[in-house]
């Protein structure tokens, strides 16, 4: 189970202190897929990051199984938006090299992990092909098999579809649910899409904007495979109504911190002069 309790975040720039994440509690259950949802900086990401022990919180604590996450660990698998493969090594090769920074030292149980993950993707007759051969959508693939073989309990992934066309984006949902079913594995999955939250996730959490909090923790009741759009467009609607406040709270704050006053153009204001603007 992961567990957080009042984590809080921020970040320091030369515009000052960013308040990130404030006082979020969340807890996962094991072998949960549970998709973070919300409106850019909301610090999904961010939570990601610390739950993958990459980053540490300011406050609150953060733990697996009753014990603190100090860094990352081999219980934990990260799977960004970029499939970050080496175009140098083979589809076989970047999943078999995954394993060997992992720790797996014998040859013979990672070329057995290699094909048998491969395999779960659809990929195995491509195990000789190189990343600039592949398909957007191939790619992401390799990344995931790259991810679930070393066996970890939790993968943990950021937007790992954001950048697919919706056709591609549908056929990777469904192997990612059958694998999920197959391995049962905890799943943290951050995504901008209302609909891929809710065909994907046992729940949806909704991040709230401007220090990042849980604004809202949606079940979705639903039997997998989620084909029936009229039940999956009965949750978007829900969950939607709830984001779109979100969303139009930070269109407002961007517009406030951009408009400046000109000089002068303050009454009041001992400067003089025309200008400025947005």
């Amino acid at each position: 189970m992961i567990a957080l309790d009042n984590v809080s975040k921020h970040f320091t720039s030369k515009r000052g202190t960013h308040h990130v994440l404030s006082d979020v509690s969340l807890t996962i259950d094991e072998g949960q897929f549970v998709c973070l949802l919300g409106p850019s900086g909301c610090g999904k990401s961010t939570l990601l990051n610390l739950i993958a022990g990459l980053d540490t919180p300011d406050q609150g604590t953060l733990a697996i199984d009753g014990k603190p996450i100090a860094g990352p660990g081999p219980d934990r698998s990260v799977m960004f938006q970029d499939s970050a493969l080496f175009p140098w090594l083979s589809v076989r090769r970047n999943v078999d090299f995954g394993l060997e920074l992992a720790g797996f030292r014998d040859k013979d149980e990672r070329a057995s992990r290699v094909e048998t993950f491969l395999k779960k993707v659809q990929l195995w007759r491509f195990r000789d092909a190189y990343v600039h051969e592949l398909s957007g959508g191939m790619k992401q693939r390799v990344a995931l098999a790259r991810a679930l073989a070393p066996d970890p309990r939790v993968l943990l992934m950021d937007e790992p579809f954001a950048a697919l066309d919706a056709q591609t984006r549908d056929v990777l949902h469904v192997e990612l649910t059958e694998i999920w079913r197959a391995t049962r594995k905890t799943v943290v999955f951050v995504t901008h899409n209302v609909r891929e939250a809710v065909r994907l996730g046992d729940r949806v959490v909704l991040m709230a904007t401007r220090p990042g909090r849980v604004k809202l923790d949606e079940p979705i009741a639903l039997a997998r495979p989620r084909t029936n759009e009229g039940d999956v467009a009965h949750y978007v609607g829900r969950i939607m109504k709830e984001l779109r406040t979100e969303v139009e709270k930070v269109m407002r704050e961007e517009i406030d911190d951009a408009w400046q006053p000109a000089p002068g153009a303050v009454p009041g204001s001992s400067s003089s002069g025309v200008g400025g603007g947005i």
